[in-house]
């Protein structure tokens, strides 16, 4: 990545760079470019691997879903902050 590059990706984006931010980005984007070569030689080593999501298989350890008697309404609804007849009140979030 050379420095007329970068001038020419900066117009593209409609950036105008300092000298010293243009000589910085002409670093890191080479840095950049460059790691991305090392990726590519990855490629035909990893052909015929399998695409994972993660690296250890994980299973989902939250509960089933189970349907439940509700329990005493009027005990449930004594502990809410505020109640309005057979509802808890909550604050309005949408004005």
């Amino acid at each position: 990545m050379d420095r007329d590059q970068v001038q020419h990706i900066a117009h593209l984006a409609r950036l105008h760079l300092t000298e010293t931010e243009a000589e910085a980005f002409t670093e890191q984007l080479g840095r950049i470019v460059t790691y991305f070569e090392q990726l590519r030689e990855l490629d035909p080593l990893l052909e015929n691997v399998e695409p994972t999501t993660r690296a250890i298989e994980m299973v989902n350890v939250s509960r089933p879903d189970v349907l439940q008697p509700e329990g005493d309404r009027e005990a449930l609804l004594d502990c809410a902050p505020d109640r309005e007849g057979e509802f808890f009140r909550v604050p309005r979030l949408i004005g």
